[in-house]
């Protein structure tokens, strides 16, 4: 099933969310020693799959902020170009 953008979002929010609180749980309950170690000994790749995609909630907390009081700056001629960029194949 395709999701939505908000909903892939939102899926992505809460996946952080309970990573997050999961990391802390286990860091509580087996020091954070054992936790650093093993991620040490992970590779780059599979630790930044383990991790999920960053996201930055206070960048998404002010855009909501902005959006809710009617400053959030949109310029539909540049929305407007980079949709048909996205949509015209590369000459070449």
């Amino acid at each position: 099933m395709i999701k939505s953008v908000g909903q892939s979002i939102s899926a992505a929010i809460e996946a952080t969310r309970l990573r997050e609180g999961a990391r802390t749980r286990a860091s509580s309950a087996t020091g954070s020693t054992t936790a650093s170690s093993s991620a040490s000994s992970a590779s780059p790749a599979s630790r930044m799959a383990a991790e999920g995609a960053p996201v930055d909630m206070d960048r998404i907390a002010a855009i909501k902020a902005a959006i809710a009081s009617g400053n959030y700056p949109v310029n539909p001629s540049a929305i407007a170009e980079r949709m048909v960029a996205l949509d015209l194949p590369v000459a070449g």
